[in-house]
């Protein structure tokens, strides 16, 4: 039986058709080259449908887990294979930009866990885990786009709100003050230990922005004037900008908190890159990151909140130093002179020089994940006449 690799792509915050290019360009592109590189198989893809980023992440895993198991089952089906769980003839790939890697570690270890317990925060990650390797569906690997699984990095919010709004500073010091939220969106070792956020606060009555106001100075404005469940999405939000506008006001932060407050919580960040290790040492299912950094187009800046940053070492995600985390591996834009341009346009080939760089090194960490048994056991079928001849 020749076998399946199926590659799903998940998008991130806000995401939509466009994330992955124009009439979805990078999933043809990288689906060419692993058809090329792993003649075995038959290489197939999904794209998950646009979702909300909305609610508790959990449950979106949750729906994302029934979606696509419903998907390899009819492939399975159509397959004929005997024992889908023993012995799959598909395998997946997740493929996730932004926030979909988050979305796809944590289906990942679902599938990988015994038992495994939705909460907002994705799925329980018990101290000591036992994971199951007979998976449905199988996934053999998670290649994330610019996923900060780390958090973000603190160059990326005091970057843009510094050059399109001038009291950004203020709008930093406010989500220090009332939250200590800030620390923690930027994956920082101290976080605070405070109890229950405050209750939030109306805004106060504002002169509605004009048009030419960018999405740094709507988002440095909630920050500065909303309660400690604003302020956490107030420094999320101008970082995980939309590629179309992004809606305003308290309603709009509030519906989003939940999905993107994950990233408010360093220790739950580095427990899931730890799942994610260990899966790869046990299981030996791939983990990488694939994050953007700028290159010639981006000057070094100085910015009150972290000092004085090279253009060549503005990364949006938080890289990890000593934290054991998987494969990571810089995707340079010597174009684009931010870090929320150079993560939003990541599949944009005429916005990314490296969009080339970006497809071979994808494919050459998925095909490598592939270099075992199940892909050397993947045989063209026969017609029967053919299997019939003495």
């Amino acid at each position: 039986m020749k076998k399946t690799l199926l590659l799903c792509f998940i998008h991130g915050f806000k995401g939509g058709e466009e994330t992955f290019g124009h009439n979805y360009q990078f999933t043809k592109d990288l689906s060419k080259l692993l058809t090329e590189a792993l003649p075995k198989v038959n290489v197939r893809v999904l794209v998950y449908p646009k979702y909300e980023t909305r609610g508790d992440l959990g449950q979106c895993v949750s729906r994302f887990r029934d979606w696509l198991e419903e998907k390899v089952i009819d492939m399975e089906v159509a397959a004929g294979t005997p024992s889908p769980t023993v012995d799959p003839s598909v395998r997946t790939i997740l493929i996730g930009h932004s926030m979909g890697g988050i979305v796809a570690a944590e289906l990942l270890i679902a599938l990988a866990s015994e038992k495994p317990i939705y909460t907002e925060d994705g799925i329980h990650k018990p101290e000591s885990p036992s994971f199951n390797a007979l998976m449905f569906p199988y996934i053999q690997g998670v290649l994330a786009f610019d996923t900060p699984y780390l958090g973000i990095s603190p160059g990326v919010v005091a970057h843009g709100a510094e050059g399109h709004y001038q009291q950004a500073a203020q709008a930093a010091s406010a989500i220090s003050q009332i939250t200590g939220i800030g620390a923690s969106l930027w994956g920082a070792n101290k976080v605070a230990q405070s109890g229950a956020a405050p209750p939030a606060t109306a805004a106060p009555p504002a002169a509605a922005p004009s048009q030419q106001a960018g999405n740094w100075q709507k988002w440095g404005k909630v920050a500065m004037f909303a309660g400690a469940g604003a302020a956490a999405v107030a420094a999320g939000g101008a970082a995980w900008a939309n590629r179309e506008q992004i809606g305003e006001g308290w309603s709009w932060a509030t519906s989003h908190l939940e999905f993107v407050g994950c990233l408010a919580r360093p220790e739950e960040l580095k427990k899931r890159v730890r799942f994610l290790v260990q899966l790869r040492e046990d299981l030996d299912v791939g983990f990488a990151n694939l994050y953007t950094r700028l290159g010639k187009g981006a000057p070094a800046k100085q910015v009150s909140m972290v000092g004085n940053v090279l253009g060549h070492q503005r990364t949006f995600c938080n890289l990890p130093r000593t934290l054991p985390a998987g494969e990571w591996k810089e995707a340079i834009n010597d174009k684009v002179s931010d870090e929320t341009l150079a993560h939003m346009k990541m599949f944009t080939p005429r916005e990314n020089p490296g969009y080339e760089k970006l497809s071979g090194d994808a494919a050459e960490l998925i095909a490598g994940w592939l270099n075992n048994g199940w892909y050397e056991n993947s045989v063209e079928d026969r017609p029967l006449l053919e299997q019939a001849a003495p």
